[in-house]
């Protein structure tokens, strides 16, 4: 029985990942967060991994507070950069495979058509620019390695979109919210999924990869379908422009992901965005109630 040890569990993916958990008993699954181990202490981690047995680290943990990495560029690199080569480093030394999870801001959004995982990167943040370096450094130091671009994630558990949507519109008249950026929401519950059919498939093929949700969307179409499947109808949602809605740095124009590549490889089945929202919803409705 192989060991799975997943970093950053406290984390939307990372939850998500305990909750898919359960429907692949053919493995033994560690979680981890910064409090049981920090994967930025090298020996640490190689330690960890000696004595529980690992052998295979899904790495979940990520700095993703956009704007906020602007000023904290430090810590920003050595969660996102720093740790990744860590963990590329001592999954060589061990005989490991690795899943990293990186962002569609490795690209600049120029696109028209669905990026693939040979279009150039360009990112323009802070926060794109550490998760291309972890990415960069994955690759350098570990050859079992597959990394999935994902894009617009959310879940029932922790801070996302889905949640803040659905709290403003629950609170206010009115709300302003961007239509001329276009990508896929994506369900954790999905990415979890994914992940772990991945590693259940008879072979495991080392690459980039990109995963998202089926379909595309605007984020102000996104927020009325929040709105719509919670049964909001006290909130005018308006449409506006990207420079009419100031932001200390810049969102992708356009991040869709071209799914064809994971689906060729490893047979998965991606579910429409709006699918999944409404099953992610009915989660959130019972936790409420609750």
């Amino acid at each position: 029985m192989e060991t799975i040890l997943i970093t950053g569990s406290h984390g939307q993916l990372g939850n998500e990942m305990q909750q898919a958990a359960v429907r692949f008993p053919q493995f033994n699954f560690i979680y981890t967060d910064v409090e049981e181990l920090d994967i930025c202490d090298k020996a640490a981690l190689d330690a960890f991994v000696k004595t529980h047995a690992v052998n295979v680290i899904v790495n979940c943990a990520a700095y993703t507070a956009v704007d906020k990495a602007e000023d904290d560029v430090e810590l920003c690199y050595k969660i996102n950069s720093d740790a990744v080569r860590n963990i590329g480093e001592v999954a060589a030394a061990n005989n490991l495979k690795v899943v990293q999870v990186s962002t569609d801001y490795v690209f600049d959004g120029t696109n028209h058509v669905p990026y693939t995982e040979d279009e150039p990167v360009c990112p323009a943040t802070v926060y794109g620019k550490s998760k291309l370096a972890g990415e960069q450094a994955l690759m350098e130091t570990c050859e079992q390695a597959v990394i999935i671009r994902t894009s617009w994630l959310y879940s029932s558990f922790g801070n996302n979109f889905v949640k803040t949507m659905l709290k403003l519109g629950n609170e206010r008249e009115s709300l302003n919210v961007i239509f001329d950026q276009i990508g896929t929401p994506t369900y954790a519950a999905d990415l979890a999924n994914a992940i772990l059919i991945i590693l259940s498939h008879d072979t495991f093929a080392p690459g980039m990869y990109h995963y998202s949700d089926e379909g595309v969307c605007s984020w102000y179409d996104f927020t009325k379908t929040i709105h719509r499947i919670a049964k909001i109808t006290t909130c005018d949602v308006r449409p506006i422009e990207t420079k009419d809605y100031p932001a200390r740095t810049p969102r992708p124009q356009y991040s869709v992901l071209n799914k064809a590549k994971i689906k060729a490889t490893y047979g998965i089945t991606i579910p429409h965005w709006e699918e999944s929202l409404e099953r992610c919803m009915k989660i959130l409705t019972r936790k409420i109630i609750v």
